[in-house]
């Protein structure tokens, strides 16, 4: 997925919780679900991604706190 179309955060959770609801859909097709199984996994990647930055971020504004005590 290139860059300017990455979603954000919320919007990447967003949608994997309507591709959740879709598979929980018993009349999808088998290639539909494996077309969102994909997707959803595309987006599961972005939202842990910008997850761990996030973690990275405050860890460092952390130590930099704690050195400035």
């Amino acid at each position: 997925m290139a860059p300017e179309e990455r979603p954000s955060f919320e919007e990447a959770l967003e949608q994997l919780e309507r591709i959740v609801e879709e598979l929980s859909n018993e009349e999808i097709t088998l290639e539909k679900s494996v077309e969102l199984y994909e997707k959803g996994l595309e987006l599961s990647k972005i939202c842990s991604e910008t997850l761990e930055q996030a973690s990275l971020k405050i860890e460092q504004i952390d130590i930099r706190k704690n050195k400035d005590h």
